[in-house]
């Protein structure tokens, strides 16, 4: 049985039309959580909200949502002054364009949904909408409002389904020219390059995200059985690295720890040490 919509609408191609809904993809909602207490007598905590002037706890009835214009200056906004701006939603995913699969940076991915038809009448056009995307090696970009929010989503087929990612508007993604701009420009030598190709060979693999540990989380909930259980807490302790001294050493021992180490320091190591006892001989 199919879990719980999130959204539910039509899916539009054209005058092509299919009932579809959108169902979670990702969900933190596994993760451990916790609660706030009262450390004295156990009790749960709620919130309130107060007044920073008074001081005073203010009920829900009189709270209102403000914009600031200025330094402690605000202009209050009633509920229904912020619904004036939620676009009117008429539950379609209307394709926009077809795109080519790779042609969006993965930076303006957001949030993640399994898109499938919602009843038995509208699989035949999903499934024709779906395996054109295959034949074509497309992606589709559509628009919705979702969430009281008008949204862009990038669709792509995923085995019998599709996947609609809700994508970042242009605003939202920050420039990489910025975070990038005070990274020295720096010249490598070819032997660093070599290593450092042959440990990406060595270390070369594919993507099972069964084989990623929540190594926080798995650590929160033996914390969690321990004190249950009564036993005392360990403290988990990081493991000591060792200081990086030269860049060079660090490639040749990563090289050599990985697999064959690169030819040309197989060929320099014994020159180096002769040249080495050389000069003490010499002394």
């Amino acid at each position: 049985m199919a879990p719980r919509a999130n959204w539910k609408g039509f899916l539009k191609v054209g005058e092509l039309v299919c009932p579809v809904a959108l169902h979670t993809a990702a969900s933190t909602g596994e993760r451990i959580a916790f609660h706030m207490l009262n450390r004295k007598t156990g009790h749960r905590l709620h919130r309130e909200f107060i007044d920073s002037e008074t001081g005073k706890v203010v009920e829900r009835e009189d709270q209102v949502k403000g914009y600031e214009t200025g330094e402690n200056d605000y202009i209050a906004l009633d509920p229904e002054e912020i619904a004036a701006a939620v676009p009117e939603s008429d539950k379609t995913l209307e394709i926009e364009a077809f795109i080519a699969c790779d042609e969006i940076d993965d930076l303006y991915f957001d949030k993640p949904y399994y898109l499938a038809p919602s009843d038995r009448h509208g699989a035949e056009a999903f499934a024709l909408i779906r395996e054109g995307m295959k034949a074509r090696k497309v992606a589709a970009l559509a628009q919705t409002v979702l969430f009281r929010r008008v949204r862009t989503l990038l669709i792509r087929p995923a085995g019998d389904g599709l996947v609609a990612t809700t994508l970042n508007y242009d605003y939202e993604v920050r420039s990489a020219e910025e975070a990038f701009s005070d990274i020295p420009a720096i010249r490598l030598k070819g032997e660093m390059l070599e290593l450092a190709e042959h440990i990406i060979r060595t270390k070369s693999g594919r993507f099972d995200p069964k084989s990623f540990d929540d190594r926080y989380d798995a650590a929160l909930a033996e914390v969690v059985k321990a004190k249950i259980e009564g036993r005392k807490i360990k403290p988990v302790r990081p493991k000591a690295e060792g200081k990086v001294i030269d860049l060079m050493d660090a490639l040749r021992q990563s090289a050599g720890k990985d697999g064959k180490p690169a030819r040309r320091k197989a060929k320099k190591a014994p020159a180096a040490r002769k040249t080495a006892a050389s000069r003490r001989k010499a002394g």
